[in-house]
């Protein structure tokens, strides 16, 4: 079987024109701010990595993305519309994650976990489903067609009837991008899609990832694996104590010194107050 387009998507946008664009997005719960005031933009056809050390508040921006979260100032708009605070709005926009960690439905098959993720793009009602209309019949065979290409995609075709909790933990990742994709997204958010992986499991969802992003999905990553985000990413941001202390190349950002530091845990005499690599938040 030839490998099948993971996702359907609307016309993109001009390429001047950025796929996601969040704007000085802060979020704060009571006296404790976790984000303070960070841009980012992720274009179509990018591959775009978010890093930090632990606590910097990375998944924290994840969820004001996704409309988890509202965030207490800024906005965060997708092809140039501002997005809903509603998750399941913001992934009928066009936008689709995975977790830190993983949320599948353990009792269900491999099949109907992708299923799942169709229903945003089904459009049929209650009464629909109830009277198996022709209608619903089509729907529900378009749907089941489309995520039997998505497991055949991420390499779980032979898989499709196994009970999730079954699937080895790497299978179960994989399992959740499907699902992900199943929505059928322009820009997917992977929350360290690595964690817990061997490095034979780590390659294949590089791989798979670069797939998915050559096939018309955008992608942004949080990742702790820095060979995985250096190798995979087009552009890199970094995120420290809930501001970007910097973006650019991989290589850029790995050479950079105040990057080092942050993840070291150190800092130098030029480090001015209210800088995040320092100890002013």
């Amino acid at each position: 079987m030839t490998t099948p387009t993971p996702t359907t998507n609307p016309t993109p946008p001009p390429a001047t024109h950025p796929l996601l664009q969040a704007t000085d997005v802060t979020m704060r719960f009571g006296g404790l701010t976790a984000v303070q005031g960070v841009d980012l933009t992720v274009h179509t056809g990018e591959i775009v990595g978010l890093i930090g050390p632990n606590g910097a508040g990375k998944t924290t921006f994840f969820n004001c993305l996704t409309g988890l979260y509202t965030p207490t100032e800024g906005t965060v708009a997708y092809r140039g519309t501002r997005l809903s605070r509603k998750p399941h709005l913001v992934t009928q926009a066009g936008i689709a994650r995975t977790f830190q960690n993983i949320r599948l439905f353990a009792n269900m098959t491999v099949l109907e976990n992708v299923l799942v993720g169709r229903h945003t793009r089904t459009k049929e009602g209650l009464w629909s489903a109830l009277l198996r209309t022709p209608a619903f019949t089509r729907a529900e065979h378009h749907s089941t067609q489309r995520a039997l290409e998505l497991l055949d995609f991420t390499g779980l075709a032979l898989k499709r009837d196994h009970l999730a909790r079954n699937l080895p933990y790497g299978e179960q990742r994989k399992l959740e991008i499907a699902r992900a994709l199943a929505s059928e997204p322009g820009l997917l958010l992977l929350d360290e899609p690595t964690a817990g992986m061997n490095p034979q499991e780590t390659r294949a969802t590089q791989d798979l990832v670069h797939a998915i992003r050559d096939h018309g999905t955008a992608v942004l990553v949080i990742e702790h694996d820095m060979r995985f985000i250096f190798s995979l990413c087009d552009r890199v941001a970094v995120l420290v104590q809930g501001r970007k202390l910097t973006e650019g190349t991989p290589r850029t950002v790995q050479a950079d010194d105040r990057v080092i530091a942050a993840y070291l845990g150190t800092t130098d005499d030029n480090t001015t107050p209210g800088d995040p690599t320092g100890d002013t938040p």
